[in-house]
């Protein structure tokens, strides 16, 4: 598949302009300083190799019953002229190293949709903390988180728990995209709540890594 050419970029706030003279080695230099990310550009020079994921948030009936998963999701309004719908969607963003970010936009398009919900998850990367909180491991390499965090959203209340080596991902695969591409590799997650809905189970989980920063201290 051959790779669509960026447009150049000419940056229109002071920290784009930062970035694009170089004052930033990393992601991680930018995050420190509090700065706030207002340029997806600045999240795509910093980290070339970011990947992305779609969160199938939407659904279709299958034959035979049963949901096909789809990559939007789709309401209806009713106007006087008639029917007007709208897709939306959810997308994660990470480099598998500690960066993560999520973002959610709609459209009347699915593609324009998707790049909408993509550049405002560059938006909202965060740096999570990584470490090895398990009493049954203890080995001090960050394949896991350092302590157990929780958070809500919505009736959704998730608590990440670390775990010792060769545990794996132990979530739905939903949950596993954002911790995979956050670089968590061992970890137990426990859900309560209307977990089939999709976008706030993912932004509960996001906001239990993000809740980590905000503790200095560690078990």
């Amino acid at each position: 598949m051959r790779q669509q050419e960026q447009p150049e970029w000419f940056p229109k706030t002071h920290l784009g302009k930062q970035v694009l003279a170089g004052a930033f080695a990393s992601i991680d230099d930018l995050l420190q300083t509090g700065g706030v990310i207002l340029e997806p550009q600045i999240v795509d020079t910093l980290i070339p190799d970011i990947k992305q994921d779609v969160v199938y948030i939407g659904g279709s009936p299958g034959k035979g019953g049963g949901i096909r998963r789809t990559a939007t999701r789709r309401t209806v309004r009713m106007h006087k002229s008639g029917r007007r719908y709208k897709l939306s969607a959810v997308v994660v963003v990470g480099n598998e190293n500690g960066i993560v970010g999520m973002g959610s936009a709609s459209s009347r398009e699915h593609r324009v949709a998707l790049d909408k919900a993509t550049q405002q998850a560059k938006l909202n990367v965060i740096r999570v903390r990584r470490g090895c909180g398990s009493w049954e491991c203890r080995c001090d390499v960050g394949h896991s988180i350092p302590f157990a965090t929780s958070a809500k959203l919505g009736s959704i209340t998730v608590t990440l728990l670390p775990a010792p080596k060769g545990v794996g991902l132990v979530a739905n695969d939903t949950v596993k995209k954002v911790l995979g591409l956050a670089g968590i590799k061992d970890i137990w997650v426990k859900t309560s709540g209307t977990t089939a809905t999709r976008t706030n189970l993912v932004f509960a989980v996001l906001k239990a890594l993000e809740n980590m920063n905000r503790t200095r201290g560690a078990l």
